[in-house]
């Protein structure tokens, strides 16, 4: 699959060096970086564009500016890619009125799109945090989604004192940020595993948006700590099926 990422400083360098590290061989990952100073309304998207558009089956929306995410419609279209993630973890950058823009604008050019809320809510079929998640039918975007999205971990226990022994990590987050807790994991008391695995995505760091903001009809909260939250779910539910043993 080819990948081409559109970035604009550190959320989205980062996002694709994980990508990198992490994908199966036969991606092929491209990264394009526009300006950091852009216009609230972009007239002429060429302008801030390469001349020589690589070609991408799935589009990454990584920007971190409103004007930039005027520019995927563009890079959708000049790139021949008919599947896009925009993923959401700073509403500032990607406001839910040009969401809905982007969303109507890439339907009519034949492309699925999916914003998920926070990028660590991805899987193969939905993106979005609990009452916000929302359904998709597209192979490339699950194809993705089987590798980088909502955390699945396996978590093996010393069945004579409850500790940790290791945690593997089957999809991690986007960011890179499900590694480094697994990997600080190893030799923790099982019962402190919540809310500790949490407070380590938080300290990878996150980049997600500490505004407090509604994430869904039940939940006022930060997006920084919904990726917390996350974790922690995930966390919760392989503890339960681990209980009694080390696997």
């Amino acid at each position: 699959m080819r990948i081409l990422a559109l970035v604009q400083g550190q959320y989205g360098e980062r996002i694709v060096q994980n990508i990198r590290q992490r994908s199966p061989r036969e991606w092929e990952i491209t990264a394009i970086t526009v300006p950091r100073a852009l216009p609230m309304i972009v007239d002429e998207p060429a302008e801030f564009l390469p001349s020589n558009m690589p070609q991408a089956d799935l589009l990454l929306s990584l920007t971190e500016s409103p004007g930039a995410a005027q520019l995927i419609p563009a890079v959708a279209r000049l790139s021949g890619a008919k599947s896009a993630i925009a993923p959401i973890d700073n509403s500032a950058w990607l406001p839910l009125g040009l969401r809905n823009q982007l969303r109507r604008e890439l339907a009519e050019m034949g492309v699925t799109a999916v914003f998920p809320k926070t990028f660590c809510t991805l899987t193969e079929n939905g993106a979005g945090f609990r009452g916000s998640a929302e359904p998709y039918d597209d192979e490339r975007i699950a194809s993705f989604a089987s590798h980088f999205g909502r955390p699945k971990l396996k978590i093996y226990v010393d069945p004579h004192n409850r500790n940790i022994i290791e945690v593997t990590v089957n999809r991690g987050a986007p960011c890179g940020s499900t590694h480094y807790a697994a990997q600080r994991m190893a030799g923790m008391p099982l019962e402190e595993a919540i809310p500790r695995a949490g407070l380590l995505v938080h300290h990878y760091p996150c980049l997600a948006a500490m505004q407090p903001e509604q994430v869904d009809n039940d939940l006022l909260e930060t997006l920084m700590h919904v990726s917390g939250y996350v974790m922690n779910e995930e966390v919760e539910s392989e503890i339960s099926s681990t209980a009694g043993g080390s696997d």
